[in-house]
């Protein structure tokens, strides 16, 4: 087993911070890859970074999975892109990566990025921005269904948190399957997140309070459609998610919608040093339409296939 420190600023292989803000995750045989958002020039961005990894601890740099573009262009260095996340198609073969565009040092343009690659690890060619039905779109998330269909969770500040179904391409968005806002709460979550276990879905993401953490929210359905469980904290009350905005929750074991092991990670963002900001990973419990996450100083990292468990 691994043994994990909860609050990580991991180096990779090349002795750098790793730029994993913002992560996204892709699973290929026994190596994950992620990919961040680099911030080593504060909000702006500086591309797509690569990593891999087997056990979350040791990250193998991969290289610039998505490169800035010319000034000017949707990918220029004046622009904001963040929440990098890439699912294979099972139609095509082909990696796509989604990322969230706005605008030139600001948030007016609201856009859904998409960029394809034939490898995991890039580089990915960035294909086009677009809005579902001119809806705006600021953070994102990825889900895959067990029948391949694709998913984009994505916030709308005026309207909520949609869940939009992908073509068999997963190039454009089909349908918006489910608009939903917060519990007592005007506006949709961010940062949002999406998982299945044993026929239910959980569905994750965090309140709209700026750089400053809250108590992330999850609700759970038997159908995409709802009707949905009413949201409420995964983390104790007031603790605000351990100080943390949900990122990702990883399925550990082999077939991913049905993982008895699963691995929160999270963002904790440091606004005046945002490239130099930590990551929070604990193990999470998902099962019986239930999240729940509690703290540990340290903890080991099972190995599904041995039938380990998570270890203190």
């Amino acid at each position: 087993m691994t043994t994990m420190s909860a609050v990580n600023l991991f180096r990779d292989d090349e002795g750098r911070v790793a730029q994993l803000h913002g992560i996204g995750i892709l699973r290929s045989g026994d190596t994950w890859y992620a990919y961040g958002e680099s911030k080593l020039n504060k909000a702006l961005f500086c591309g797509v970074s690569c990593y891999s990894t087997r056990d979350f601890a040791h990250w193998h740099h991969e290289g610039t999975a998505l490169r800035v573009g010319d000034e000017g262009s949707i990918v220029g260095p004046e622009r904001i892109i963040e929440r990098p996340k890439v699912m294979r198609c099972p139609a095509t073969g082909r990696y796509i990566m989604y990322v969230h565009v706005d605008g030139e040092g600001d948030y007016s343009y609201a856009h859904i990025g998409t960029a394809v690659s034939d490898s995991p690890s890039g580089p990915f060619e960035f294909l086009t921005a677009m809005q579902f039905r001119g809806y705006e779109s600021r953070d994102i998330g990825v889900f895959q269904d067990e029948d391949g269909t694709g998913y984009i969770l994505s916030e709308d500040r005026r309207h909520g948190t949609h869940v939009f179904r992908l073509s068999d391409d997963y190039l454009s968005i089909v349908e918006d399957v489910v608009c939903l806002r917060g519990e007592n709460y005007r506006f949709g979550y961010e940062s949002p997140i999406m998982c299945k276990r044993d026929g239910i879905y959980y569905w994750l993401g965090s309140q709209l309070t700026g750089w400053d953490c809250n108590d992330n929210m999850y609700a759970s359905a038997a159908r995409l459609r709802g009707p949905w469980s009413p949201w409420r904290p995964f983390a104790p009350a007031g603790s605000a998610t351990f100080e943390s905005q949900c990122d990702l929750v990883v399925p550990l074991d082999e077939d991913p919608h049905h993982s008895e092991h699963f691995l929160y990670i999270g963002d904790r963002w440091h606004p005046q040093d945002l490239g130099g900001s930590e990551l929070l990973m604990l193990p999470m419990r998902i099962g019986d339409g239930k999240v729940d996450l509690q703290w540990r100083d340290r903890w080991s990292l099972p190995r599904p296939s041995d039938g380990a468990q998570w270890g203190a």
